[in-house]
């Protein structure tokens, strides 16, 4: 009898144990969530309990079933956001056990997704430093309000509803060396600009490619795309479709989020011919499974790189281009240059250093487009038109307001004739009074086409009057 009462007792421990309101990683301790906003929550109970959730916000009960299975999901609406923190209880109502999560901040909250340029913690890679990076750390105690949560890697064939991970504040230094350096500096410049609060879900994984972050019914409509399993094992494993998709991004679709900042490319290199669209593709998946309509999409155009394998060797310029061709298909979207950003030294580092100016630029568009702040330039100079006029080449500019802050050391600039052979403009220099970039070679008497740093690998010194680079561009379609 004695043994029956043990076991008893030690069923009945089991049951309340898993009768206890179980939560998602994402919802926890430290988070920061969506100001006025409706905040998805969510996880586990007993199967058909009553969970009740009571945010200290209002003090109101909310309360809602779980399924069959135990899964549950409720909406909050969040106030004003603020550095007041708050605190969120949830129990079932039924064992009298409680789960409180401290310390929630209520402000902006934005997905940062990618491969590895977007995954680069501040304290860097090996072999592969951010500038200021250390440093940038020490001093993070001073912006209260970032905080992060790194979706831990995985892959899967089958999609996951749930992920590993937790929300880092900038009271640990070792804590924010793990922050990625693109997605920190984003929100940093956020929160100094907007004074609140910003949470940043990184969801990136190194390597990865675009085709790794859609579905199967997507990806099946692509010809060049097998998902077969056989068919997968014979790529790297960092670059199938599919998995990524499946073992992380789908586990964090619940989160109401502001926007998305994207940092990708490198690995589709050598196959840009579909990529404008299958971005489009993947944004427009995404926003549909969120369910916030057209939330903001701001992305990185990919960094100067000398990529020397017989698939890519000069073939980023093609992915650049590409990546501006898909603001176009994306409403919604604007892109970044980063042409200016990588050393001479980084030639063959496909991870540069100089990540601040990456994710401010970033937040130059945020600011601007999405929180009204139209005093900050956000975009770069970019190709309009061109006209010749004998020897010369006279290139006119969109996104020039400020004018053009150069006439002198101008390099990136190559013009061809009839035959295609490109040179590299011994003159070049700026008609100030309409802003045209006037461009000649001696070797090309009859120019027909001009390109700017059209190359896996080059930088050029054109900038416009907000202090951003040219992005790179050609003239013709050969």
């Amino acid at each position: 009898m004695k043994r029956k009462g043990l076991l008893l007792a030690l069923l009945c421990c089991v049951v309340a144990l898993n009768a206890k309101v179980k939560l998602s990683a994402l919802v926890g301790d430290n988070m920061v969530l969506q100001q006025q906003a409706d905040v998805k929550v969510w996880g586990s109970a007993a199967p058909s309990a009553t969970v009740r959730v009571t945010p200290s916000w209002d003090g109101k009960s909310y309360t809602c079933q779980a399924d069959k299975a135990g899964h549950w999901l409720l909406t909050l609406k969040t106030p004003a956001g603020g550095y007041t923190p708050y605190e969120i209880t949830f129990d079932d109502g039924e064992n009298g056990e409680q789960t409180t999560l401290k310390n929630i901040l209520i402000g902006e909250v934005w997905l940062a997704s990618g491969q590895s340029n977007m995954e680069m913690p501040l304290k860097g890679f090996g072999g592969c430093c951010v500038k200021g990076g250390i440093d940038e750390a020490i001093a993070a105690s001073d912006v209260k309000g970032v905080r992060m949560f790194n979706v831990a890697r995985r892959q899967s064939y089958e999609p996951q509803t749930e992920c590993s991970g937790r929300w880092m504040t900038t009271e640990l230094v070792t804590d924010v060396m793990e922050f990625s350096a693109t997605a920190w500096y984003f929100a940093s410049s956020l929160s100094r600009a907007l004074h609140l609060p910003v949470g940043i879900v990184n969801c990136s994984y190194g390597g990865s490619s675009i085709e790794s972050w859609i579905n199967r019914e997507l990806l099946e409509t692509y010809p060049d795309i097998s998902l077969k399993p056989e068919d997968m094992e014979k790529i790297l494993e960092w670059e199938r479709p599919l998995l990524m998709y499946n073992g992380m991004l789908r586990s964090v679709e619940n989160y109401t989020i502001k926007g998305i900042i994207w940092y990708q490319g490198e690995t589709n290199v050598g196959h840009h011919e579909h990529y404008a669209q299958r971005m489009a593709d993947m944004v427009k998946l995404w926003r549909k499974e969120w369910g916030l309509g057209d939330i903001p999409f701001y992305f990185v155009e990919i960094a100067p790189y000398d990529y020397d394998s017989a698939v890519q060797d000069e073939k980023a310029a093609y992915l650049r281009e590409a990546q501006f061709k898909a603001q176009s298909l994306i409403p919604n979207s604007a892109m970044i240059s980063t042409n200016d950003l990588a050393e001479p030294y980084e030639r063959h580092n496909i991870h540069p250093g100089n990540k601040a100016p990456v994710g401010r630029r970033l937040s130059y568009l945020a600011l601007n487009l999405t929180y009204g702040m139209k005093q900050i330039a956000c975009f770069s100079p970019q190709y309009k038109a061109v006209e010749m006029e004998g020897n010369q080449a006279f290139i006119s500019l969109d996104h020039i307001e400020m004018g053009i802050c150069r006439n002198y050391d101008i390099r990136g600039f190559e013009i061809a004739g009839e035959d295609r052979v490109f040179y590299p403009a011994d003159s070049v220099w700026v008609r100030w009074q309409t802003n045209h970039i006037v461009v000649s070679s001696e070797k090309v008497p009859r120019p027909v086409a001009v390109r700017y740093c059209f190359h896996d690998f080059q930088m050029g010194t054109m900038i416009g009057g907000n202090e951003l680079p040219l992005i790179p561009f050609r003239t013709d379609n050969w």
